[in-house]
């Protein structure tokens, strides 16, 4: 095959659709993309929620790269389970999530454990139960840099808020967790100008803390919009996740960053209703419907117009809708990775231009052992 078509798999015949196609070479590439550009993977914190394998985990620790971010128990217990050896929960616990928390560090006592907090309640729930653990949770402090969605402002309260983590016991405090997943500006100098704008704050308030004698180990900062700007600063940590697989979403949104895309969307014609439609078996099941359409990116097909999304099907109108036939294969890329690859239980391997053979995507569940 050429380079061109690169993601065809010779056996697409015994492969059955929709699918998710992965390709481990191109992850390799991509993950070393991200350790070169941090510069030391002491730095680097990928997140896992994109792809949630435990065979990626590995790749990553095969690279050096020991240090992850998790979403949900289920990702942080699968990635203790593949061998890593320090895991930030970037979702404040509540609920028996706090107790699952635990049972997870007792289940793997050389894991380094921590989590975020942005409430007093949370601060002092998670030091009932960590209490008389054989060692403290590390509790990074998120504060709210624009986005809105957690975290809190920085200012007193929060300084407050760190303090009480510090007087607690069974917990330590880790620093700071800044999340800006709002910035997707395009032009990376305008990106840059946005983010140092809403990091000036957090930047601010770390020394405010460290003027008061308390100590801030770490600041955790953003994610793949802001990493190529915040990966250029050795005191911070990034945790980038979708830069492993990559979508068109980011492909066409930040073009300065040159990640390649490593997972696929196997689909098929399963209906042809008029000369200039056609039917794929890739519904709201097989691709995150999160986003407005397009929501895929057909790899020979781009002038394709999607105009009907439900649960098992995609209609497209296609000018050159007569070159296709019911049961051809096609390929695509979704524009948002993550949650599409949280709608398969598998995907498929691609090596040297064949599928060989599967990998359960674990953590796609809300619980694994805990």
């Amino acid at each position: 095959m050429s380079e061109g078509d690169w993601y065809r798999v010779e056996n697409e015949a015994e492969i059955p659709s929709p699918t998710l196609l992965v390709y481990p070479q191109r992850i390799i590439q991509n993950i070393q993309k991200a350790i070169d550009m941090v510069g030391d993977v002491k730095n680097l914190m990928p997140h896992v929620k994109t792809h949630k394998l435990p065979e990626i985990v590995g790749m990553h620790l095969s690279l050096g790269v020991k240090r992850f971010k998790c979403a949900t128990i289920a990702e942080a217990e699968m990635v203790a389970g593949s061998g890593g050896q320090d895991i930030l929960l970037a979702h404040q616990p509540v609920g028996p999530n706090s107790v699952r928390l635990r049972f997870l560090m007792d289940r793997y006592p050389l894991v380094r454990w921590a989590t975020v907090v942005d409430s007093a309640e949370t601060v002092s729930r998670l030091s009932e139960i960590f209490g008389d653990a054989p060692r403290k949770l590390i509790i990074f402090l998120d504060l709210d840099c624009g986005m809105h969605r957690t975290g809190i402002e920085p200012g007193e309260n929060a300084a407050k808020l760190y303090e009480h983590i510090i007087r607690s016991p069974g917990l330590e405090a880790g620093g700071i967790h800044a999340y800006d997943g709002h910035n997707h500006e395009q032009d990376l100098t305008k990106r840059t100008k946005i983010c140092d704008e809403y990091f000036a704050p957090i930047l601010d308030f770390r020394d405010h803390l460290e003027s008061l004698g308390h100590p801030v180990p770490e600041l955790v900062a953003g994610g793949t919009p802001t990493f190529p700007i915040h990966s250029k600063y050795s005191d911070r940590t990034c945790s980038p996740g979708t830069t492993i697989l990559w979508d068109f979403g980011y492909k066409e949104g930040l073009p300065d960053m040159d990640f390649e895309y490593a997972a696929v969307l196997l689909t098929r014609v399963i209906s042809k209703p008029g000369s200039q439609r056609v039917c794929f078996d890739l519904g709201h099941k097989a691709i995150a419907a999160d986003k407005p359409q397009p929501r895929v990116r057909m790899f020979g097909l781009e002038s394709a117009h999607p105009e009907v999304h439900s649960e098992e099907h995609l209609m497209m109108k296609f000018d050159r809708a007569e070159e296709l036939k019911v049961g051809d294969v096609c390929y695509g890329v979704p524009v948002h990775i993550c949650p599409t690859v949280a709608l398969h239980d598998h995907a498929w391997v691609v090596q040297d231009g064949k599928a060989i053979g599967l990998w359960e995507i674990a953590a796609r569940r809300r619980s694994l052992g805990v």
